[in-house]
């Protein structure tokens, strides 16, 4: 009896006491625990190092020298020029006039793309099995189809002259990629369609496993379904919301498919230019390749720095947890 107590206590207990009486925790043998996921994340991170840190230094690199078709082609060596890059990016007015536009125009995106895989998530709560697996096929469907495929469907389906939305909507030749506006309403649709099934899935899981009896009892205590998801749903879901938020900022932010395939580029006169669209144009429509990869740089920080957030709100959500 003394002797199982003795084992059990020494099993529990992972502090042990020197000779001098202080406490002290007893060290992991040859660190094996603390190796085991390195080892098994190592082949992992040698190919992302080999995909990553190579051309992100490469871009860095770039920024900063003076890289044109001169230097391309062999004719001029490249000539270091420390921040001069971003001094006449930074002051160039429409690199903010473009910033701005991917600000406005990612922050709609997120919006959106929420507001519908939230709505969807719960709809799929509430119908039968077989409307259910329709929808989440539609969904998955439209999630698994290419951007360039997806950019030239809505295209057509906008068209002035062949396109059906025209017909019923009684717009005649009403052209959607023509102002500057429509135009960003047209690509907006188009990712939120291509990216709602993400967010729609990922808080249906998340909803299915919240107990039944919390719902039922919210109910009982005549919460509306809307209170029902701002008062119960929303503070369970908060990881999971963090995630496709700051999964969707960093997606949004960076479109690049859509924007080129569905405006031509841009936009007439550069109206529907966001910043990657803007960085491929600076680097290979006008062979200014340090200009682009100063643009490159910049985003890199922005969303660095939104990951960075990503991380700190999941941390500080596992501590509350």
């Amino acid at each position: 009896m003394t002797g199982s107590s003795v084992s059990s206590g020494g099993a529990v207990r992972s502090r042990v006491r020197d000779r001098r009486g202080f406490s002290r925790r007893s060290p992991r043998p040859f660190g094996r625990s603390s190796a085991i996921p390195w080892i098994y994340l190592a082949p992992a991170l040698v190919v992302l190092g080999g995909l990553l840190v190579y051309p992100v230094y490469q871009l860095g690199l770039i920024s900063f020298l003076e890289y044109t078709q001169a230097q391309v082609s062999g004719g001029e060596p490249a000539t270091f020029q420390g921040f001069g890059n971003y001094a006449e990016l930074f002051g160039d007015g429409e690199f903010w006039r473009v910033l701005l536009a991917t600000v406005v125009f990612a922050a709609a995106c997120v919006v959106s793309t929420l507001a519908v895989g939230c709505a969807l998530a719960v709809l799929l709560t509430r119908v039968r099995a077989v409307p259910r697996l329709a929808l989440m096929l539609a969904g998955l469907g439209a999630w698994a189809t290419p951007a360039v495929t997806g950019s030239t469907v809505w295209l057509l389906l906008f068209d002035p002259d062949f396109g059906p939305v025209n017909r019923i909507l009684g717009l005649g030749d009403h052209s959607w990629t023509y102002g500057r506006y429509s135009a960003f309403l047209l690509v907006l649709l188009e990712v939120v369609w291509c990216s709602f099934p993400f967010v729609m899935v990922t808080v249906y899981a998340g909803i299915r496993a919240v107990p039944a009896e919390v719902l039922e009892a919210a109910a009982l205590d005549g919460a509306s379904q809307w209170r029902i998801w701002r008062s119960v749903l929303a503070p369970v879901l908060r990881p999971i919301l963090v995630v496709v938020t700051i999964q969707s900022v960093i997606w949004d932010f960076k479109v690049f498919t859509q924007i080129y395939v569905m405006t031509g580029g841009g936009g007439i006169a550069g109206q529907n230019l966001v910043l990657n669209v803007y960085a491929y144009q600076k680097a290979f429509a006008s062979s200014q390749y340090s200009l682009g990869s100063a643009i490159g740089v910049v985003m890199l920080l922005i969303l660095l720095a939104v990951t960075l957030v990503y991380l700190r709100l999941l941390r500080r959500q596992g501590e509350e947890l």
